[in-house]
């Protein structure tokens, strides 16, 4: 059962499998950058910062000598901005560490920056033939279907039972192309939904497919509600066009990233409180008229938490004494995307 499971999967992968750059290389810089960018990522969204990457920083030492600013401007739309600061401090480890040669093994590539289990075993065994199984959510569901596995996918006590099920499935030869075709086979044929039995290569021996209980596997504990965030951002404009940006330092959401002078609270805040905010207290001739209401408010859903963000537009008369950033200059900057979106409806 289990050998006819490998050599379906890998015939089909020989067959149906989608040309895509990282896949005509053993380059690990390349397959670790594709590994990363993907990460809950779909490859025709990923598929352009990838290219975009390459261009900008074809080589590790290229990536490790840009600034943290360049990186995240890169990165910018995204999301999961913690992954390119890893990403970054990574590619720096490596040049300095490594001399600028990849780690070859699982053990040395868990010691990098943001390198945990699934991506330490695609680029191993990809990139230099360790036999590591791969799990993410493709292979989870795979499995859990073709075996009639009931346990949560999502449930940290059933890791292990997977991980044993994957390990017992690589083969010694070829394991980067047999973890590469049951991604692919779980992302493009075995989805969660819309899912194409009849052209599985796996359908005669599938539990799930037998029992007519797809729908019904992979088992999931139910996620917890979201924890709503209220964003309230100051938007100055002085005289001359120019706004106030500042830094994301907290250990947070966005972090590294700029944004305007932000009040954040478990409600929306009024207008009072944010007259109290510290960016007002300047000194100098300097008068800020806020009107009663925002300019304009977003909802944007994270996968953890539904964001509530409103943007105040503060007008400024006099000269404010703080480092401003002009519209010309504000483009340069890495911004979430609900921000680079209010820029660009309120620019025209």
């Amino acid at each position: 059962m289990k050998s006819e499971f490998r050599e379906n999967v890998l015939h089909w992968y020989s067959v149906y499998k989608r040309d895509l750059p990282w896949r005509r290389t053993k380059d690990p810089y390349r397959v670790w950058l594709s590994e990363v960018i993907l990460q809950q990522t779909r490859v025709s969204q990923g598929l352009p910062y990838y290219l975009r990457f390459v261009e900008r920083f074809p080589r590790v030492e290229d990536l490790a000598a840009a600034t943290e600013e360049e990186v995240l401007k890169l990165w910018q739309g995204l999301g999961y901005y913690r992954r390119a600061l890893h990403l970054h401090q990574a590619a720096k480890t490596i040049v300095e560490d490594y001399g600028g040669k990849f780690p070859e093994t699982y053990t040395d590539l868990l010691q990098l920056k943001g390198v945990g289990e699934y991506t330490a075993s695609a680029v191993s065994s990809i990139c230099f033939d360790e036999k590591r199984p791969v799990l993410d959510g493709n292979v989870y569901r795979l499995m859990a279907r073709y075996f009639g596995i009931y346990s949560p996918v999502n449930a940290p006590r059933s890791k292990a039972e997977f991980m044993k099920l994957a390990g017992d499935l690589i083969p010694a030869e070829q394991p980067g192309e047999y973890n590469q075709a049951v991604m692919e086979l779980g992302s493009l044929i075995c989805s969660p939904k819309q899912v194409q039995c009849e052209r599985c290569p796996l359908s005669s021996g599938c539990y799930a497919y037998k029992e007519n209980s797809v729908d019904e596997l992979p088992v999931k504990i139910p996620k917890q509600a979201r924890k709503k965030r209220y964003l309230d951002y100051l938007v100055f404009e002085t005289p001359d066009g120019a706004t106030l940006l500042e830094k994301r330092t907290q250990n947070d959401i966005w972090k590294g990233l700029y944004q305007f002078p932000l009040l954040e609270g478990e409600r929306p805040a009024t207008r009072t409180e944010l007259l109290r905010h510290p960016v007002f207290e300047t000194p100098g001739k300097v008068h800020f008229l806020l009107p009663e209401k925002p300019l304009k408010s977003y909802i944007r859903i994270l996968t953890h938490r539904e964001l509530h963000v409103n943007f105040w537009l503060v007008r400024v008369e006099g000269n404010l004494s703080v480092d401003r950033v002009s519209r010309q200059d504000f483009e340069k900057y890495p911004v979430p995307v609900v921000i680079a979106e209010f820029w660009r409806d309120y620019t025209g």
